[in-house]
């Protein structure tokens, strides 16, 4: 820590941002079944809003299929309603305390729908970034007009802080770059 200013609070704040935006688009599926594309789907259940995973198990039991295995049998319909509204384009098939989700063929209209969708997870992370480096930038004015930091050093760490937001930043382009190539050669 230097006057205020946590170099490595700041990068590992910044990395968070990274890994959230690595699990957004990691639940944009590209025409293979995974288990984590239901990550954003929220259920209504016991008079609160949780995550699908505490309610239910999800499996990949073919290739263009998944299986939400539903502990409460009283929560089945809102597990299916959860799901279809979480504009994923998917539609559960219910079969007893079990929702079977074919996935859909990837249209040229679908793909350029899902990179959208990406670009913006990609926003939200560089917004994310930018909150850390005004921070840290906040943080590094208050120290110097407090006298705990002189004016060579907040110059110094103030190009440091935005180097790592600028390599953070390009760390987010290239992991955008690479899930639409995926995308969209599917």
């Amino acid at each position: 820590m230097t006057a205020g200013v946590d170099l490595n609070d700041i990068k590992r704040r910044m990395d968070g941002a990274i890994n959230a935006f690595k699990s957004d688009i990691a639940s944009l599926r590209t025409g293979r079944a995974s288990a984590n594309i239901l990550d954003p789907v929220m259920v209504e259940a016991y008079g609160s809003r949780v995550p699908l995973n505490q309610v239910a198990n999800v499996t990949v039991p073919e290739p263009r299929m998944l299986g939400v295995s539903i502990w409460d049998k009283s929560m089945v319909n809102a597990v299916d309603r959860a799901i279809r509204e979480a504009n994923l384009g998917l539609n559960p098939i219910m079969d007893g305390q079990n929702l079977r989700i074919p996935l859909p063929e990837l249209n040229e209209e679908r793909r350029k729908s899902l990179v959208k969708v990406a670009h913006e997870y990609a926003e939200k992370a560089k917004v994310a970034i930018r909150h850390v480096r005004r921070d840290g930038m906040d943080s590094l004015k208050k120290g110097e007009k407090d006298g705990s930091i002189s004016q060579d050093d907040s110059r110094s760490l103030s190009d440091k802080v935005q180097k790592m937001t600028d390599d953070t930043i390009v760390d987010v382009d290239r992991l955008l770059a690479d899930k639409e190539k995926e995308i969209m050669q599917v």
